[in-house]
């Protein structure tokens, strides 16, 4: 039995492919699963070559004392590409690291199937190129990426976001303010400062700053901090209850939210949870980014809508009493500003395609893999809805 190989080097990478993983299991697809991945993965049943967790680092700085062992582990997956055993390699984000191997697999003639690419659209038009050479077919999340990939070359499919599939059957406001011990009358403000120890280090301070301010404007005001399972809070750092594990729930029963730029801003988007963008990151990081990056915004809630829907306050921006100003008309359900931002959000929900993602992009692995045509149902948004 020949290998389909993940590799995804990021919590959320995990999840992702964990989705796709149980779709093949599902269909009883003749591959044995193998990969880089986390819990989410190994559950899913795909045997993990090394655990995701102390991988995924972030910032041209940061990466550098991961150096030795991202190298040592690329030279071992390289050999198993090489080895002939190989199916199918499935690269999940993590570009740095996966077009790397896209290279390898490319070369020895292994089919490549890129789920989650590379952001291009930010970072220019560079990887274009190399997508086109070693990339055999991109499943992407993002409804611009797929005319975008396809006309430089790469072969596309765009199959909706995979979060909609968490979103199917969320909780309305009473039920999720039920699940976490809110009243119903009560104001509530969500803060996710991130997902990554070292985007806790940087975001806590500001983020709980800027709920103090809100606080002393409204008095009353709950707060809560959605926190990723494996991720430790310092508690005295973090005056407010800690859910875990549970973000569609918080975005539900809150009345507005303060997001780090990433993935959480299309889940309040789908929420329907008016939001502001904040973000910091190491000086250096920074400034490389700054020269580097095309887009005039980070957030992907306003990426995908191609202006700014939420506000953004990165880096020296971040400062409380500027994003409690953005925050403060957001909480009153009477105001223009936030009724203007629920019609935005809300236009960029409908954009994300429909459920089914990992669905779709287990077709197109059975297809890329030589599973049998009898195992592989429609692979884009129009042939399944």
């Amino acid at each position: 039995m020949r290998d389909v190989l993940f590799v995804a080097g990021e919590a959320s990478g995990d999840l992702h492919a964990a989705g796709v993983a149980r779709e093949l299991r599902g269909r009883n697809a003749p591959y044995r699963l193998v990969g880089i991945g986390g819990d989410a993965m190994r559950d899913a049943g795909v045997e993990l070559i090394e655990h995701v967790e102390g991988l995924a680092v972030m910032g041209f700085v940061e990466v550098l004392r991961h150096v030795p062992k991202h190298w040592a582990l690329l030279r071992d997956l390289k050999r198993r590409i090489r080895s002939g055993n190989t199916a199918l390699l499935i690269l999940i984000d993590y570009p740095g690291f996966n077009m790397k191997l896209a290279a390898a697999a490319s070369a020895a003639g292994v089919p490549v199937l890129y789920y989650i690419t590379p952001q291009v659209w930010a970072w220019g038009a560079g990887r274009l190129a190399k997508l086109a050479q070693r990339v055999t077919r991109a499943a992407v999340i993002l409804p611009f990426e797929e005319k975008l990939l396809s006309e430089h070359g790469v072969p596309t499919t765009f199959v909706g976001h995979p979060l909609l599939d968490r979103a199917e059957h969320l909780p309305t406001r009473a039920e999720a303010r039920a699940q976490l011990g809110i009243p119903d009358d009560a104001s509530l403000l969500a803060l996710f400062p991130g997902s990554r120890a070292q985007e806790i280090a940087r975001h806590l301070e500001p983020f709980v700053a800027t709920a103090r301010e809100l606080e002393r404007r409204r008095p009353g005001l709950r707060v809560v901090v959605s926190a990723a399972p494996h991720i430790r809070l310092d508690e005295s750092a973090c005056p407010y209850p800690i859910v875990r594990s549970a973000s569609f729930s918080v975005l539900r029963a809150a009345d507005a939210a303060m997001c780090k730029s990433g993935t959480t801003t299309l889940e309040a988007a789908v929420a329907e949870c008016p939001l502001v963008v904040a973000y910091r990151t190491n000086a250096l990081t920074y400034a490389a980014a700054r020269r580097l990056v095309k887009i005039p915004n980070i957030g992907l809630v306003n990426v995908v809508a191609g202006r700014e829907v939420a506000p953004e306050f990165v880096q020296n921006a971040l400062q409380p009493n500027a994003v409690a100003d953005a925050l403060e008309p957001l909480l009153d359900h009477e105001s223009t500003k936030r009724a203007r931002m629920v019609t935005g959000l809300a236009r960029v929900r409908d954009s994300l395609g429909t459920p089914g993602a990992a669905r779709r992009v287990a077709s197109i692995a059975i297809e890329l893999a030589g599973g049998g045509a009898g195992l592989v149902a429609g692979a884009g948004i129009g042939a399944t809805g």
